[in-house]
């Protein structure tokens, strides 16, 4: 349905990123061979980061539908170079690094008992294909896709086959609480657990488009084998949420006289934090429609917990950890408003035909960032949730950027979309 956004601030919006769309392009510089793209503001320059790029990307390519008469070259040129920076530090084991900067020699050790890039890289690169109608230029790196992915199922999966974290390093919502602070190996985060699910279907689309249909059929089993683990052990169905679990139980052991009459039948425990990372169940496609009607209904537009007059509360304020503070590392997310959240929330009510509720987060979405725009001249990377006052680092672009493909959307114009 086609609507209108209200008042001024959606002209305005729209005027400042497409005259700032340029700034957020580098040149091949020091260890990165390929243009790249940044996510904005100084203290992230002159680095490439691993989701962050992806989404900026996906901004970007909103900016060429709004504006056909731009030249396109240069985009083209950094959304690639973003994918083959990061193939080309792949290591023999398939680790690519969560960030590579332009003079410091990216740690590719494959080693490592610790993170490594986001399960986002294949969805970045399908992205481009179904933008450019053509995968050709991942042709010859799809051995290194796979080498990376697989990567994940040796070091990253639990035997129930849901995937964790190795530790609470970078992982883009540094301070959700089911991976801060825990036991390495023991989160198995929904968050990263959605990720994976629609890297699974990401390769299994490179596949396709390069004309493999057997391996094509092989990923999509895969990513249904990760969406049933996630059914089984996620969902809570007392609560109508899905939820982060706990590895970190002690193993099974039948010489312990205390257990040995009746042990554990469960491989995990739900951590029950309210967090909007639940919600990407729904940005995924992994929940039913049923499940995601209660998370609608009892947690997304519950004004007690995460639907405030600024978007969607990162974490549900009656939790005790719920907390506003400005933190650059790590960068906070028990509250605040990140654009990237409020996107992929609403990304997943749209997906589930709620469009009442994508259309109000729109608008709470262009006035938070059109009366900072307004007010201080630039964004910053989250806000209040109630006020819409900023917390932190002036000039973060990034995905804030992608108010504009939720504006598009609004307006029933057409829209760039992560795959």
């Amino acid at each position: 349905m086609k609507r209108e956004l209200p008042g001024r601030y959606p002209a305005m919006l729209r005027e400042y990123i497409y005259r700032q769309s340029r700034e957020m392009l580098h040149p091949a510089e020091g260890q990165l061979k390929h243009p790249f793209l940044t996510p904005g503001s100084a203290c992230y320059c002159n680095t490439l980061w691993d989701w962050d790029s992806w989404l900026m990307d996906v901004a970007l390519r909103q900016v060429l539908l709004d504006c056909p008469e731009m030249d396109d070259s240069q985009i083209a040129a950094g959304e690639e170079g973003c994918i083959l920076n990061f193939l080309e530090s792949c290591s023999p084991e398939g680790y690519i690094p969560i960030f590579i900067h332009t003079f410091k020699d990216p740690d590719l050790t494959g080693g490592l008992d610790t993170n490594m890039h986001k399960p986002n890289l294949a969805q970045h690169a399908a992205f481009v294909a179904r933008c450019t109608g053509s995968a050709d230029f991942i042709r010859p790196h799809m051995e290194k896709i796979v080498r990376f992915v697989e990567r994940y199922f040796r070091e990253f999966r639990h035997a129930c086959g849901l995937f964790f974290w190795k530790d609470d390093f970078a992982i883009g919502v540094d301070n959700d609480p089911s991976t801060f602070y825990r036991p390495k190996n023991s989160s198995g985060s929904i968050y990263l657990n959605a990720l994976m699910y629609r890297e699974l279907l990401a390769v299994a689309y490179l596949y396709e488009k390069l004309g493999d249909g057997a391996q094509a059929v092989c990923w999509h089993n895969r990513a249904d084998a990760l969406r049933a683990a996630i059914q089984k052990y996620c969902w809570d169905e007392r609560d109508g949420c899905f939820y982060s679990v706990d590895f970190n139980l002690l193993p099974i052991d039948p010489a312990q006289k205390l257990h040995a009459g009746r042990p554990r039948h469960w491989d995990c425990l739900i951590m029950r934090f309210g967090v909007w990372s639940s919600f990407l169940a729904m940005w995924a496609g992994i929940a039913t429609p049923e499940q995601a009607e209660r998370m609608v209904r009892e947690h997304i537009t519950n004004a007690k917990t995460f639907w405030a007059p600024y978007g969607v509360r990162t974490m549900s304020k009656l939790e005790a950890m719920y907390s506003l503070d400005a933190s650059g590392n790590p960068s906070n997310w028990l509250g605040p408003v990140w654009g990237i959240s409020n996107y992929m929330v609403f990304r997943g009510l749209v997906r589930y035909g709620y469009e009442d509720e994508a259309a109000a987060l729109v608008e709470k979405t262009v006035e938070l960032f059109g009366r900072d725009l307004e007010l201080n001249g630039c964004f910053h990377e989250y806000y209040d949730p109630d006020l819409g006052e900023p917390i932190i680092n002036p000039g973060f672009q990034n995905w804030n950027w992608l108010m504009l493909n939720m504006m598009a959307w609004y307006e029933d114009k057409p829209q760039a979309i992560e795959i």
